[in-house]
């Protein structure tokens, strides 16, 4: 049993201060797990002191261009990271799956996409070139070259979300070490192991400490005094829309920022379409990781003379789900993150039924940890599982009469992210993937579809620029042009 995979089993996954500079740390954090709260290590956590001890750190790697890591240095660390990666893989996938309860088969899936990820940021930054600039076009600018090349934006500090515990990190401090930015990251205190694990391997493959920091604040006032010191030159964040728009409000002037929070995803389903297709994709698209994914289909569309049968049959395959503990092999869908999360699930969906919507199949706990996965026909369409983003494994369905009004439904939320369209009509496909509001539109194909090589946005309050790991990585650099007078030229 490799050591990784002795510290889990023992409870013992613990992890120092990562930080430069570190003083003592001001705590602990028990790290549990979501399904049966055993405990799975001990963080340490820091306070005002390491937080600014931190930063300076960072500030001054950047700051002195003597210090930056050559491109060639990146991606030979960036390679090694990922040779690890693989050697650890199964470990790696059965931490991501203790802490966040992800099931162990789609865990696995996490780890191949997060070392995936990191060789995406190599190719990313190799081809990732400035561009010539076309003076000489005008007679004042004759005898002139312009061309620009690629730096880094600044110190970069990435606030990371729970419910992919590996691969998001690989997303908001891979592209920040190709392009050379100091980084800092602060994992969600539900689950920083994989990422700690993961500052780890950086380090064991040649990158310097202070190039990559991991925090663990002991409060919400250090978390903030982190983000809003005008040294940042970039601010990541994946998490609630509250948190999201609240921390970029208190952004230092200049600091650049990408936020993603999370949408209602409709999915709109034709007379014509493959009703098994679809019944098969929105079943895991709506239950995969208890629902617990910010695209995770929440609203389906469906034509009345069709809905009732759909959302009988989506139920019929939601009952058969094996849920349970993540780490069993056969286990479909796991926990909730807390427990608490449990109940207002269970809540969300209670207000759901008395208020007029049928309950076709789950609506209740199945333990503390977990909540039965849940079909819901017809909810009155002002319910807050009808407009809000219920991250638990709930989906509703909803009849409509006319194509136009379950598009102007799927439009009507200040949420907008990804969606779907399932139909054999391609004409009719393409119409919706104009009207639809959203950065994505999936045909034939749930909305929680992504590779890592795409652009990932949320529009409106779902979120703000673009994520992706080349899109990030352009987010993370400026374009420095230089101009060059020459009577040659």
């Amino acid at each position: 049993m490799h050591d990784l995979d002795a510290r889990i089993a023992a409870g013992s996954c613990d992890f120092p201060l990562m930080i430069a500079d570190s003083k003592a740390a001001v705590g602990k954090l028990h790290v549990m797990s979501p399904y049966d709260q055993r405990q799975l290590g001990q963080v340490e956590t820091s306070g005002p002191e390491q937080v600014e001890n931190a930063l300076a750190a960072a500030y001054a790697l950047f700051r002195d261009r003597r210090t930056w890591l050559a491109i060639p240095e990146r991606i030979a660390i960036l390679d090694r990271t990922a040779k690890l990666m693989e050697e650890q893989a199964g470990d790696l996938a059965l931490l991501a799956a203790s802490e966040g309860g992800k099931p162990l088969a789609d865990s696995i899936v996490e780890v191949t996409r997060a070392i995936d990820g990191v060789r995406l940021c190599v190719e990313s930054l190799r081809g990732h070139p400035g561009k010539v600039i076309p003076l000489g076009t005008t007679p004042a600018t004759q005898g002139r070259v312009a061309y620009t090349q690629k730096e880094p934006i600044g110190v970069v500090v990435s606030v990371s979300a729970f419910n992919h515990p590996l691969n998001l990190i690989v997303h908001q401090v891979g592209p920040a070490i190709a392009a050379g930015c100091p980084v800092i990251v602060k994992p969600a205190p539900d689950t920083p192991l994989s990422c700690l694990q993961f500052v780890s391997l950086l380090r064991e493959a040649g990158l310097p400490d202070a190039w990559c920091q991991a925090i663990v604040t002991d409060d919400q006032a250090t978390a903030e005094k982190l983000v809003t010191d005008r040294r940042l030159g970039f601010f990541s964040f994946i998490g609630s829309a509250r948190v999201g728009w609240m921390l970029r409000s208190k952004l230092a002037p200049g600091v650049r920022c990408a936020l993603e929070h999370g949408g209602v995803a409709p999915a709109i389903l034709t007379a014509d379409c493959d009703q098994e297709l679809a019944l098969q994709s929105i079943l895991k698209g709506g239950f995969y990781h208890a629902g617990q994914v910010c695209v995770s289909v929440q609203r389906v569309f469906a034509p009345r003379q069709v809905a009732q049968e759909f959302a009988t049959n989506l139920a019929a395959a939601a009952t058969e789900l094996r849920v349970g503990d993540p780490l069993d092999a056969s286990t479909e869908v796991g926990p909730l993150i807390r427990p608490a999360e449990v109940e207002r699930v269970g809540e969300w969906v209670d207000a759901a039924i008395a208020s007029g919507g049928t309950l076709m199949c789950g609506g209740k706990k199945i333990s503390a940890a977990c909540y039965a996965p849940t079909v819901i026909l017809d909810p009155p369409l002002d319910a807050r599982v009808s407009v809000e983003e219920i991250f638990g494994p709930v989906v509703c369905v909803f009849s409509y009469d006319e194509i136009d009004d379950a598009v102007d439904t799927a439009n009507s939320l200040p949420t907008a992210f990804q969606a779907a369209v399932f139909s054999r009509d391609i004409d009719l496909a393409m119409s919706l993937v104009r009207r639809l509001d959203a950065s994505a539109v999936m045909i034939n194909d749930h909305t929680a579809f992504r590779d890592d090589v795409m652009p990932f946005a949320g529009l409106r309050e779902s979120g703000l620029g673009t994520g992706g790991i080349p899109y990030t990585l352009e987010d993370m650099q400026i374009e420095k042009m230089t101009v060059i007078r020459s009577s040659g030229a």
